[in-house]
């Protein structure tokens, strides 16, 4: 039983159109995690012949979309194993809920989610806006960085301020960001030399152009990348060489919207680093990567 959706890009619009209902929402759901077929997720059963489905009855609180496997003689629906499981919320708005967080530039505030999807108080709202982001900490990228690939390392959160104030109270933070490309971005425990090449090593592949600041902690980069550095300190940020320019403008570009409170800075880097890889092409077929940790 393979079940095919004809979906793949949606705006809000065609979102809020589509999924007007929980059966629709779920219908897509059913398309977008089963399109090989349904598996169990008990035991991971994947033969077609094993399953069945039990009509709805709110007199006997049997919810809609429930299935049987003859299996492990459990019983699942869609939404077993996802951020969705176990809630009372409406799944259609959840489906809004995800594409608001996700595909807001500098993301939304659960006080406006509340307002928007109708919720009753702001504490569901704040469990939704949670749940998501805590979904995208299991984000794993497949390919390293190339091209042309921007390093550097910013403070996030705290109150210091003031020359030469550092990292002190601060959470350290490393990105690297390939143009016209996808971003990475981490948590550092110390910034030094040893900790920033083992990150770009992570993350970037041998051979690329990379682009940083003077930092002392990018030397002995050379022999395994093409790189080159500005001097901000001697007020250089970009300089041409030939075609190429030279500089680490989008990667503080993306500094400038990931500046936020330090307390919440593990989930908000991970939602930038989200949108940013999913600028222009956002669709719900990346809710099968939402899996409760």
């Amino acid at each position: 039983m393979k079940i095919q959706s004809p979906l793949k890009d949606l705006t809000l619009v065609q979102i809020v159109r589509r999924f007007d209902t929980d059966a629709k929402a779920r219908a897509h759901l059913e398309s977008v995690l089963w399109k090989d077929g349904i598996v169990c997720p008990h035991c991971q059963c994947k033969d077609q012949t094993k399953f069945w489905s039990i009509a709805a009855n709110p007199a006997k609180k049997i919810r809609p979309g429930l299935r049987q496997c003859a299996n492990c003689k459990s019983q699942f629906t869609v939404t077993v194993g996802t951020v969705f499981e176990d809630s009372k919320i409406p799944l259609h708005k959840w489906l809004i809920a995800y594409y608001l967080i996700c595909s807001s530039k500098k993301g939304i505030a659960a006080l406006a989610l509340q307002r928007f999807l109708e919720i009753g108080c702001y504490g569901t709202a704040l469990f939704m806006s949670h749940r998501i982001r805590h979904a995208l900490q299991d984000t794993t990228f497949a390919e390293k960085l190339s091209g042309t690939v921007e390093a550097d390392e910013c403070a996030i959160g705290g109150v210091s301020t003031g020359k030469g104030t550092g990292f002190s109270g601060k959470i350290p933070v490393m990105a690297m960001v390939q143009r016209g490309g996808q971003v990475r971005s981490k948590v550092m425990p110390t910034v030094n030399g040893a900790n920033l090449k083992q990150a770009i090593r992570d993350n970037v592949k041998a051979g690329a152009v990379l682009n940083t600041d003077s930092h002392f902690g990018y030397r002995g980069l050379e022999t395994e990348y093409e790189h080159k550095t500005v001097k901000h300190m001697a007020g250089e940020y970009s300089r041409h060489e030939g075609e190429n320019v030279v500089t680490t403008a989008s990667v503080e570009g993306y500094f400038s919207l990931l500046r936020i409170n330090g307390n919440c800075a593990a989930w908000m880097r991970l939602l930038f680093i989200w949108r940013k890889n999913m600028a222009g092409r956002l669709s719900i077929a990346v809710l099968c990567q939402l899996k409760i940790l």
